[in-house]
């Protein structure tokens, strides 16, 4: 998968960016507030991606913050919602003004997103609400939970090894906050040469 692009900005068109990365072009979809925020051709710029496989090809959707991309990537998991109609969304509201009304239940105010109409703008909200319930701090809220469920799983497989808290936490200092129970478990030991 393409994480990031870290290029140059080689220019735009209404719905995509090509950046040149090492001499090689991507074509980015991209909502038009991100579009609207892109520096000059030819300016450096780094864009988070979606790659999306399909049968008919691959296509690559840009963000320029982790936030557009979140909500971009829960939005699309609802069923009859699209890239387009995702970037449709992200293009007429900011994404935190849409956790938000997708978290009020805000039927009206979805339903004036391009190409969603009122069965579609139920669907979102009534699939999306509950993961934004608080708005966007509900979706990295979950990701913090896990890794924090994570971090306390290699904590007590340690603790039931043998090791002191103190021998615990040192080991653990500077290990990766996305890491899984195994592999923070793996960086622990070896830190502490078991």
């Amino acid at each position: 998968m393409i994480a990031f692009l870290d290029g140059v900005l080689a220019g735009k068109t209404l719905a995509s960016a090509f950046v040149n990365v090492g001499g090689v072009g991507f074509e980015v979809g991209m909502s038009q507030a991100s579009l609207a925020k892109l520096p000059q051709a030819g300016e450096r710029v780094t864009v988070y991606t979606h790659m999306q496989v399909r049968d008919d090809g691959m296509s690559l959707f840009g963000f320029l913050d982790m936030e557009e991309k979140a909500l971009f990537e829960k939005l699309i998991t609802v069923s009859g919602v699209g890239p387009k109609v995702a970037l449709a969304a992200l293009s007429s509201y900011a994404p935190a003004q849409l956790a938000d009304l997708i978290a009020a239940q805000d039927v009206a105010a979805v339903q004036r997103i391009p190409g969603v109409g009122k069965k579609t703008a139920s669907r979102i909200i009534l699939e999306l609400k509950g993961s934004l319930d608080e708005g966007l701090g509900g979706l990295f809220a979950q990701e913090a939970q896990l890794a924090n469920q994570a971090l306390e799983g290699a904590k007590e497989a340690l603790l039931s090894m043998g090791f002191t808290t103190g021998e615990i936490d040192l080991a653990l200092k500077g290990a990766p906050e996305d890491g899984t129970e195994s592999s923070l478990l793996q960086y622990a030991l070896k830190k502490l040469g078991a």
